[in-house]
């Protein structure tokens, strides 16, 4: 079974995790997936508009716990890692179409940010939604700290992150996380919905306006992901990440500075 499956409602493509067995957990394979599919969604003229969402009870579980371990064992693979991921979640906040994630269950971590790059996102009441890097002594490093201020603000941000706090649909909503919120069941109709409005619109207008945006409220992007990536460098070879690394494994609460 493939662990990315495509499926085609008219113009509208939806890009399924597919690892529910993993809780959709964001590995190697399915980084390099996600980067083949999202390019050929990007220059294929029937697609309008693409769709991310997960299949099984979450939209994703964040990194895979094996690609955390391997990473505390060899720091100096961080940027290789992190270029692979960054590359494919990059592509659905530069395709000139609108992409919309669909979030149900939970969506933590590297799973957020992949979210983040979209344009929009729809989310179930009960899901929840968030960036627990700093529980295991690391930061959001593929975009998390650079796009979620622009979002959020930054006093919400800081504390989203500063505090790996998890938030539900309703909350998410209010704060500006996610654009629409609806019951779990209601959450495939409320997807349909944003898309046939958006393919309401004209396609060359949407994605010129989305650029435009995105330039206005990013103008630094560039210079802020290198300074994640500088941060986490610093991260990885941390004693903190040992033992976050290390309480994971254990299925404990960490212990950071001898607490």
């Amino acid at each position: 079974m493939s662990i990315l499956v495509t499926e085609d409602r008219g113009a509208v493509r939806h890009v399924v995790l597919n690892r529910p067995e993993k809780r959709n957990a964001l590995n190697d394979e399915l980084v390099l997936a996600l980067d083949e599919t999202l390019r050929y969604a990007a220059t294929d003229e029937q697609v309008r508009v693409v769709v991310v969402r997960g299949a099984g009870p979450m939209f994703s579980s964040g990194m895979d716990l094996g690609a955390l371990g391997r990473l505390a064992e060899d720091p100096g693979r961080l940027r290789e890692v992190r270029r692979q991921i960054l590359t494919a979640w990059s592509l659905l906040e530069e395709m000139p179409k609108p992409t919309i994630a669909e979030i149900h269950g939970a969506c933590l971590g590297g799973a957020m940010e992949l979210a983040l790059a979209c344009d929009l996102r729809v989310m179930a009441a009960d899901a929840l939604i968030g960036l627990p890097e700093t529980r295991v002594g690391l930061v959001p490093d593929v975009g998390g700290s650079s796009r979620l201020p622009a979002l959020v603000g930054l006093g919400r941000a800081k504390e989203l992150v500063m505090t790996s706090k998890l938030v539900d649909g309703a909350e998410a909503e209010r704060i500006g996380l996610v654009n629409r919120v609806a019951p779990a069941d209601e959450l495939e109709a409320a997807t349909e919905q944003l898309a046939a409005e958006l393919l309401a619109c004209a396609p060359l207008a949407i994605g010129l306006a989305k650029r435009i945006m995105d330039g206005a409220a990013r103008p630094t992007l560039a210079a802020s992901l290198e300074q994640e990536v500088t941060a986490q460098e610093l991260c990885v070879r941390s004693a903190d990440f040992a033992e976050g690394v290390a309480a994971v494994a254990e299925k404990r609460q960490p212990s950071f500075g001898g607490r």
